[in-house]
């Protein structure tokens, strides 16, 4: 049986300093750049397929902000201001929803279609270094300089009548590292229950995100800054700060604590520093590396060895994320816009109904999730009015025991 042809996988990284720049991964073709945002690390995500976002920190005030951008356009479209200097980004599943971390600990939540703050609030004591969400969009995933993780429901984060600073303890807190936590990736498939983080404390630990569990810390020779974790889920790949990628075979289980299988191997690879991100691309069979000052190296899965390197130019590297399944870079050429430096124009009346096409989708979007967010609100009262009929019931049992006693 032929193997599935490669999903359309595109890559964009951004600077401190200078543009943002969207790559084919296999040819190192560069396809579009955009202006460029004062982007602090993880400070780039994709949201939804029709745009993706930025942090932005102003050079003369440094106030903070998220920059969303159209695929078609090389400039920022919108500019949401946030109450203080944000790094690590992540959105919901259809895009409608945008986290940003704070320097503060804290965490806001922005409406995509408003560019509103729906609401901040505390999930650490510092600064939040990384985001994430699990295989399916549930939970929101948050690490930081003072080495906890939280898991957040999203759900409940989007319910404007949940009380997230008073009921923090309802989320998972977890306090596993002793250093800042670099970068979380979630299991898929049989794993999807699995979380792994990774430190600059040496060492990538594995969580069951059901119970909170630590199940297993794997240490490796350097500072690790991300890792990945192949399909099938039994290697897991450690990126150093010493430009090493380092390899680990794992049997994962949610259950028992995660089993060890052999030792780790290091990938010494052509990276001229540390390398500060991975992407597992072509359905598990590629890896793709960014060093922190440009270099990018993609590494046939199996063997180990590079198949192709190229970028070096961008000066440094502060966010990394990848467009998958085609999304808005698949419809990009025909919206029009700069591909290679080149503009591909279209007449205004074709451009006004794909923008038309785009509003709708969001508008179902939200309105399927605030639908969502109606039936939890539901579930919860009934759940809180059976809890107190309970709690009668019990109280009014007690009374007549006391009463049969005397």
């Amino acid at each position: 049986m032929s193997s599935p042809p490669p999903s359309p996988e595109i890559l964009l990284i951004a600077s401190p300093d200078g543009p943002i720049t969207a790559y084919d991964p296999y040819s190192g073709t560069v396809l579009a750049r955009f202006n460029g945002s004062r982007c602090p690390r993880n400070g780039i995500a994709i949201v939804g397929k029709d745009r993706f976002a930025v942090s932005h920190i102003s050079p003369e005030t440094g106030a903070g902000s998220v920059r969303f951008y159209y695929w078609w356009s090389p400039s920022c479209t919108q500019t949401v201001p946030l109450p203080e200097p944000v790094a690590p980004l992540a959105a919901t599943v259809d895009g409608s929803y945008l986290f940003a971390g704070g320097i503060s600990g804290r965490i806001h939540a922005v409406s995509v279609t408003s560019g509103v703050i729906i609401r901040s609030f505390s999930a650490h004591e510092k600064p939040v270094s990384c985001l994430a969400s699990n295989c399916d969009g549930s939970l929101l995933l948050s690490g930081s300089d003072d080495g906890t993780i939280a898991v957040l429901p999203i759900i409940l984060l989007l319910d404007a009548s949940f009380d997230t600073e008073s009921r923090f303890s309802n989320f998972n807190r977890l306090i596993g590292h002793e250093s800042s936590v670099t970068g979380l990736t979630a299991g898929i498939g049989s794993s999807g229950s699995v979380m792994i983080s990774s430190s600059l404390d040496w060492t990538c630990k594995i969580w069951s995100l059901v119970t909170g569990i630590h199940l297993q810390t794997v240490t490796f020779p350097a500072p690790v800054w991300c890792t990945a974790l192949d399909p099938s889920e039994t290697e897991l790949y450690g990126a150093g700060t010493d430009g090493s990628i380092y390899k680990r075979k794992l049997k994962v289980s949610t259950r028992k604590q995660v089993e060890k299988r052999g030792v780790t191997v290091a990938w010494s690879g052509d990276h001229g520093g540390a390398v500060v991100a991975m992407e597992m691309l072509n359905y598990g069979r590629t890896l793709l590396t960014v060093c922190e000052n440009g270099e990018i190296c993609v590494l046939e899965v199996e063997s180990g060895k590079m198949v192709s390197g190229f970028g070096g130019k961008i000066g440094g590297v502060s966010g990394v994320a990848v467009a998958r399944g085609g999304g808005g870079f698949g419809k990009r050429a025909e919206c029009g816009g700069y591909f290679g430096g080149k503009e591909f124009g279209k007449p205004v009346a074709e451009m006004e109904e794909v923008l038309k096409v785009v509003v709708e989708d969001r508008q179902r979007a939200i309105s399927n999730l605030e639908s969502a967010i109606e039936i939890n609100e539901r579930l919860l009262k009934l759940m809180l009015r059976e809890a107190k009929a309970i709690a009668k019931f019990d109280k009014s049992n007690r009374k007549i025991n006391i009463f049969n006693t005397k």
